[in-house]
């Protein structure tokens, strides 16, 4: 199978994935609920375990082979505080002024997303471009971290009264976006080969600012112990699976 075809599966493999955990909602929402603390925790793991065994090392790998001079910290950095600011922003929004302004929260929440997205395909083709098996790790990884945060966007929309066949039309179009992402990564693949180390490290910076910032928390703030420490398991798990994945990708190619 051709890079081109990889990417396109593995990107709608992760689109519908992560759609699950908001159709999980409308179906189940107690049960979706009581779950969601457990794959946040998870993809926390699994994101972390991703950046530093996987597209760290191989934007080092990469830069070493084409003798380029990009420096992956500082643009791991860039990616972090990238999503810092657009969170922010986001925040920012959502947390002031009178109930009319309060319901921008949902275009702004969709727009947050489609971009989010549309970075997630661009990752997953950037990685394919690189090696097959830091694809599938890399799309699986955004699958992952995708599922809580569907529950908690279409808990959202849901709450402020949108219709429930809206709410999955519209992250079905928003997950769209990564796949247009992906594309778009994979048609200028010649004018961007220099730079996959680059995105790499951004993509690194994404998945570590998504993890410290916006999962682990959620593993501190629970007042129940036995959950917090189920938690904390899972979030090892999420390591260890993606570590086991990564060597025995690696190793069967």
């Amino acid at each position: 199978m051709d890079i081109l075809s990889y990417i396109i599966i593995f990107t709608l493999i992760g689109s519908v994935i992560s759609l699950t955990g908001g159709v999980l909602l409308l179906l189940k929402e107690k049960f979706a609920l009581k779950i969601s603390h457990y794959l946040t925790a998870f993809a926390a793991g699994a994101l972390l375990a991703t950046a530093f065994f996987d597209l760290l090392p191989e934007a080092f790998e990469f830069m070493e082979e084409s003798g380029g001079d990009i420096n992956i910290p500082l643009w791991s950095l860039v990616g972090i505080l990238s999503f810092f600011l657009l969170e922010r922003f986001i925040h920012h929004h959502h947390n002031h002024g009178n109930a009319e302004e309060k319901k921008a929260i949902i275009p702004l929440v969709i727009i947050g997303d489609t971009m989010h997205n549309f970075t997630d395909g661009v990752a997953i083709a950037a990685t394919f471009l690189i090696s097959v098996p830091l694809g599938i790790v890399t799309a699986l990884a955004v699958a992952a971290h995708e599922i809580p945060q569907e529950i908690g966007d279409f808990g959202l929309m849901l709450n402020r009264g949108m219709a429930r066949k809206k709410v999955l039309l519209i992250n079905l179009y928003s997950s769209l976006a990564a796949m247009a992402g992906a594309l778009l990564t994979y048609i200028y693949k010649d004018y961007i080969e220099g730079l996959l180390p680059l995105v790499l490290s951004l993509t690194a910076g994404f998945f570590i600012y998504i993890a410290l910032a916006n999962l682990i928390p959620e593993i501190h703030n629970r007042e129940d112990q036995k959950v917090a420490f189920w938690e904390t398991v899972m979030l090892f798990i999420g390591v260890f699976v993606v570590y086991f994945a990564i060597s025995t990708l690696e190793g069967s190619h």
